[in-house]
């Protein structure tokens, strides 16, 4: 490993597990939101929960469709984004190994 890979690794490895926890919250914010489709996505604070999310979910909607009335889109992304966290930055993920072998070897 060249040694500019290894001082990015961990920087790479830390944004990338918050990225993931942060777009795993707003996912979880919207699962909550869908409880109250009387609330406005559109105005004030919500947009910043709306604007990331509303692009995948629009599309997902095209395939599954809602289940008795309800809104399957965010369960089905929080389960996808925490497969994708736990495969690259979890425990036993990717970047969690090479990041753990390029600290033996240095």
């Amino acid at each position: 490993m060249t040694p500019l890979l290894i001082q990015v690794l961990p920087i790479l490895h830390l944004a990338l597990g918050l990225l993931l926890a942060a777009w795993t919250l707003t996912f979880l914010l919207r699962i909550v939101l869908t409880w109250y489709p009387q609330i406005d996505l559109s105005q004030g604070l919500w947009r910043v929960v709306a604007v990331p999310t509303e692009p995948l979910l629009s599309l997902t909607r095209k395939v599954v469709a809602p289940i008795g009335g309800v809104d399957v889109t965010p369960v089905i992304w929080v389960g996808l984004i925490s497969l994708v966290r736990e495969l690259l930055v979890g425990q036993q993920g990717l970047l969690s190994l090479v990041l753990m072998r390029a600290q033996s070897l240095a």
